[in-house]
């Protein structure tokens, strides 16, 4: 057994360990983790250190404007819900196409529920702003539901991944939807809306809206896309507690908006 032992070890130089000895990791094992290790703590300093909110940036040179936003159906309607919103926003597309077709069908144009809708462009996306000043010179020619209807049904034609020129697709829209197009164009170029879409989101920052679509039933806050049922018991539960509308007030409403777009007006 000792002869066995003396002659494995026959010719290796003194001071040599085989790899067979060798014990615990090599050195490119301790570079690998070092590497994992600044990786993670340089993720971590970003996460704590991100904004929780969107943040904006907010132009001092335009003019301090109230925020009014555009209003569907009777402004009698016993419940108000706002909605604060993204052009280029998917979900706020999805609720757009998929729920609000409902929505107005059975809760707007029956008289229960008005909506307002307010802009709350996100920096993330870099063609918003266009489209809200496109529905804005919509609005200016009574047509800004159709323009709303028609950027949210073809986002995908004038969003940031589609294009770094959105206002051409734009214009599309615009001209699609019969407006005048010398009125509009001279409007896009001219800005003319910028500070009042500024007040708009200026009020989302003042309520804590942090997401779009985010919806706000007389006083309750619900963020997200939701499906016609939960919208509607939101309405619901919003009914009960709505000022009670005397014989008066009920004999002035206006009949129910007519089905299909209606025509923005400005909250007073």
């Amino acid at each position: 057994m000792a002869r066995k032992g003396v002659e494995g070890g026959r010719g290796r130089r003194p001071g040599v360990v085989t790899s067979a000895k060798r014990s615990g990791p090599g050195r490119g094992f301790w570079l690998a983790l070092s590497a994992v290790a600044i990786v993670g703590i340089v993720a971590l300093a970003w996460v704590a250190s991100r904004p929780k909110t969107q943040v904006t940036r907010i132009d001092p040179n335009l003019p301090a404007l109230k925020a009014q936003g555009y209003l569907l159906g009777s402004p009698n309607a016993p419940v108000e819900v706002t909605e604060f919103a993204d052009f280029e926003c998917p979900a706020c597309g999805q609720y757009a196409v998929i729920t609000e077709p409902q929505v107005r069908s059975e809760l707007v144009n029956t008289g229960k529920v008005r909506i307002r809708y307010l802009d709350f462009p996100l920096q993330m996306h870099r063609n918003t702003w266009d489209a809200s000043l496109a529905a804005a010179c919509a609005n200016d020619q009574g047509k800004f539901w159709e323009m709303h209807d028609a950027l949210f049904a073809n986002q995908d034609k004038w969003n940031g991944e589609a294009t770094s020129r959105p206002r051409g697709p734009i214009a599309d829209l615009a001209k699609g939807i019969g407006l005048d197009m010398t009125k509009y164009g001279a409007c896009m170029d001219s800005d003319a809306h910028r500070a009042q879409i500024q007040a708009s989101e200026q009020e989302g920052e003042r309520r804590g809206i942090g997401q779009t679509p985010t919806f706000i039933f007389n006083g309750t806050v619900v963020p997200g896309a939701l499906p016609y049922d939960a919208f509607r018991k939101y309405v619901e539960e919003a009914m009960k507690t709505a000022p009670a509308r005397t014989d008066s007030a009920s004999a002035a409403a206006p009949s129910p908006a007519p089905a299909g777009p209606v025509t923005a007006k400005p909250a007073p």
